[in-house]
């Protein structure tokens, strides 16, 4: 029986934060969107932030449109759900309501946050969330939470009424770079997190330092459905270019080389 395969979701994050570095729209996201998407990937990513560092709301409409043209592909879109209007940024579920990706990515990260650290803790954060959980189904979206590999916190997840979670790797990532006694125990952690969300109903997505030398193992787990990969492919792309960058990643997400 062949091993099934994982999507692999571009994230366009660090794409548009070259951009922003001088006036213009060069390079333009749409057409490396239409690059990555041409080269086999799945899907695309965004998480808008408030102060615009890399996708503004204009990105977001058009790679949406994007993605409408090309049926099978699906649309991203992450980030901190309490996040507040500023500027001409509508504040991120204005933004959702208006885009209507085929999924959300609810993440617990605050404004001055570099980047994504951590998954909901739902003991605190279930109450805050169940309305907008609720208001994204109700809209036709998919709900995806952000989340370390903690089997109580899991089951909350699910009982909030989430469809997938996204499990967040940051830590398997600085073990594996660092060649950590604490590796194998960490693995053994995503697998049995990802055992247990599948066991509850749960899809189960992984993101966050992923990248060449390191996913080929983590996706020796059986049943991730999606990767969300976007600054290592970007650092491979200077190498490799962009669209050998995204078939060396659907390689290993379709279980056709190891690293």
């Amino acid at each position: 029986m062949s091993t099934p395969t994982t999507k692999l979701s571009v994230n366009l994050n660090k794409i548009a934060l070259i951009r922003n570095s001088r006036e213009g729209s060069y390079p333009d996201l749409v057409h490396h969107g239409e690059i990555c998407l041409e080269a086999g990937a799945d899907g695309l990513t965004v998480h808008p932030r408030p102060d615009q560092r890399h996708i503004r709301p204009g990105d977001v409409f058009d790679l949406g449109a994007l993605v409408a043209e090309r049926p099978g592909i699906e649309f991203n879109i992450e980030g901190n759900p309490h996040a507040a209007p500023l500027g001409n940024y509508p504040g991120f579920m204005e933004l959702v309501r208006q885009a209507r990706p085929h999924q959300c990515t609810l993440v617990p990260d605050s404004n001055d946050q570099l980047t994504s650290d951590h998954g909901f803790d739902l003991r605190q954060s279930a109450d805050a969330l169940r309305p907008l959980v609720e208001e994204l189904h109700d809209l036709g979206i998919r709900v995806s939470l952000f989340m370390d590999p903690d089997l109580e916190q899991i089951e909350r997840a699910q009982a909030l009424g989430a469809d997938r979670i996204e499990l967040y790797t940051g830590p398997y990532a600085a073990a594996h770079k660092a060649h950590s006694s604490e590796l194998e125990t960490l693995l053994d952690d995503y697998r049995a997190a990802t055992q247990h969300a599948r066991k509850i109903g749960l899809g189960v997505n992984a993101g966050h330092d992923l990248n060449l030398d390191n996913l080929g193992e983590f996706l020796r787990i059986p049943g991730i459905d999606e990767v969300s990969i976007g600054h290592a492919l970007t650092v491979d792309a200077l190498s490799l270019g962009l669209a050998p960058a995204v078939k060396a990643y659907l390689d290993l997400c379709r279980h056709k080389t190891r690293r």
